[in-house]
Order: structure tokens, then sequence, then C-alpha cells
């Protein structure tokens, strides 16, 4: 086939899939969050990547790297960084590093989110101000009773909470929604 990776179905191809490539490494997070919405039917992904991006992909919480990106993708898959690949392995030597990461979509049973559009607003609200507590990048969501009944201390950060802990918030949040 032949496209815009972005744009592409890939729910029009057979499954399962497994996809291999060196991605660009300007559109490297827009490719990746493309491919997540197709993770049921993807069997495993192995990338070249810029080594900044598969660092901030497999990155812990409290980590400098761990960000949204982290996040977002260790909600759909085990990932694993591979191998590192030097400058000096391409002609012409670009000027980053690279590595290789693995990726394998998580079963159906661990994907617990009710609803994912509002998981990737939260996240993506908790981490667009890095410095401010979750108290203030979570309080068009979450009042101070809100986090003491969900266990979290408001004056974390977003990089403090693992991909649970946002789960659970936006659970809570969908829960009051809906009911």
């Amino acid at each position: 086939h032949e496209g815009d990776a972005l744009q592409f179905d890939f729910a029009t191809l057979d499954a399962p899939l497994r996809i291999v490539g060196n991605l660009p490494y300007n559109i490297s997070s827009p490719l990746l969050f493309h491919f997540a919405a197709f993770a049921a039917r993807i069997t495993d992904m192995h990338f070249m990547l810029q080594n900044e991006v598969v660092e901030r992909m497999v990155a812990a919480p409290s980590t400098p790297q761990y960000g949204r990106l982290s996040v977002m993708l260790q909600y759909r898959f085990e990932m694993e960084k591979l191998l590192d690949v030097p400058p000096q392995s391409f002609r012409p030597a670009p000027k980053v590093d690279s590595a290789i990461v693995r990726m394998i979509p998580l079963p159906g049973e661990k994907i617990t989110v009710n609803n994912e559009a509002l998981f990737a607003r939260i996240v993506a609200d908790a981490f667009g101000q890095r410095r401010k507590t979750l108290r203030n990048t979570l309080k068009a969501w979450l009042a101070e009773a809100d986090f003491a009944q969900l266990g979290i201390n408001a004056q974390l950060r977003a990089e403090n909470l693992g991909v649970a802990e946002f789960t659970r918030i936006a659970n809570f949040v969908n829960e009051r929604v809906v009911s």
C-alpha cells in the first residue's frame, strides 16, 4: 500500500499486522498515536526512531523523560528499547542518535479506561504545564475532595503519576459525567 501513514486506515488491512519501519523523526509522535488507534489489530511493531523519542516512550514516572507520550503509549503497549543505533551507522550521518523500540499491544483486559478521548484530554491537561501541580493542571476536572477520594496527592506533578493513576482519574471523571 502507498499513501500518507497519518491518514491511512489500517483497519482495511488483514489482521494481525506486524509493522516495521524507520519513522520520519519529525512526525514520529503523531504516527505513534495514529498506530495506537489500531492496536487491537496489531501483533507487534518495531521502529527506528530518534533516541530521545524512544527514551520518552519507555520512561518511568518521576523521571525527566516521562510525559504525555509515555503515558499515552504505555497505556496501550508494552515497550522495550532494543538497541542504540549510532549516527555513524548511516551515510550521511545524522546529527542525532537513533534507537530501535519494540511495541507489543497490551491485551484488551488491560485497557480499562471507559472513555479514551477523556483520558487523552486529562493526560494532555496534566502535562500541559509541566511545573504546575495536579491541583492546578486538573482543576477543570477535579476538586480538592476528588483528589482525596482518589487517594492522589494534589500537590504532585503529572510526571509523578503512573498510567494506573491517570486511568483512575479518567474513569472517576467519566463516571461523574455519565451519572
